[in-house]
């Protein structure tokens, strides 16, 4: 495992330039702080932006210096260990970004002011992370060698665990409500009105929990993560427990 860390490593930090100078920079889609409370001035932003690329630049320096080190080895099998990691370490940015800023921090998303910004999170997770990492994978334990049968596997692994996921985002026939999640720290008055641009009507709210039952219609769910929900029972995320319950 540690012949792939060099060049996983300058994945990363490419995977990070990436991000910070096409949304950041180019697109302009958000900030590094965009979401952070109180953080509001364009020159602060910029700077925690400064910041941030500094950081990678000295993560894809610390992963040079570990391929230099390591380039006789890398040399001889470099789809492996060059081309694959640093797919891998690519794709590995974005996951950590994605969970880590944008779902548990909370400090910015892919498009701030998209009604449905977890939908272009997903999105742009599965483009630039799964893909990349997958990509990567199949390279090291596949492609064109006789590895492929593992690939394989693996492959139908992820379609199948992919396709339990969508079956049980489906709702029960005897189900028509769904259970929401927001801030505790929301009032009601706020939720009420939001619930009603998202088209659904308030059943049930628990103040002290943050937990609203709510009568929505079919397929609206991704709506009211635009105004504000953190989780949204059969939305498709989080898979598991939540993806339907009962009230």
């Amino acid at each position: 495992m540690r012949r792939y860390v060099p060049a996983a490593t300058l994945g990363l930090a490419l995977g990070g330039f990436f991000d910070g100078i096409l949304l950041h920079q180019i697109l302009q889609w958000h900030h590094l702080l965009s979401l952070v409370p109180g953080v509001t001035d364009l020159r602060t932003q910029i700077l925690w932006d400064g910041y941030f690329h500094a950081v990678m630049y000295l993560v894809g320096v610390a992963g040079l210096v570990a391929l230099w080190r390591h380039r006789a080895k890398i040399g001889q099998d470099t789809r492996r260990r060059l081309w694959a990691p640093l797919m891998i370490g690519f794709g590995l940015w974005h996951a950590l970004d994605a969970v880590l800023s944008h779902w548990i921090l909370g400090i910015h998303r892919i498009k701030v002011d998209s009604p449905q910004p977890l939908l272009w999170d997903m999105g742009w997770l599965a483009a630039f992370g799964i893909l990349p990492a997958l990509a990567g994978l199949w390279l090291i334990t596949g492609g064109p060698g006789p590895g492929r049968p593992m690939a394989g596997r693996f492959a139908g692994l992820l379609a199948l665990t992919t396709g339990a996921g969508l079956w049980a985002m489906q709702p029960p026939p005897d189900l028509p409500l769904t259970s929401v999640v927001f801030r505790q720290s929301l009032p009601e008055d706020t939720i009420r009105a939001r619930l009603d641009q998202a088209g659904a009507t308030l059943v049930w709210f628990d103040q002290q929990a943050g937990i609203a039952v709510v009568d929505l219609p079919r397929g609206a769910g991704w709506r009211l993560y635009g105004q504000g929900a953190l989780l949204v029972a059969g939305a498709g995320l989080p898979a598991g427990c939540f993806a339907w319950s009962r009230a």
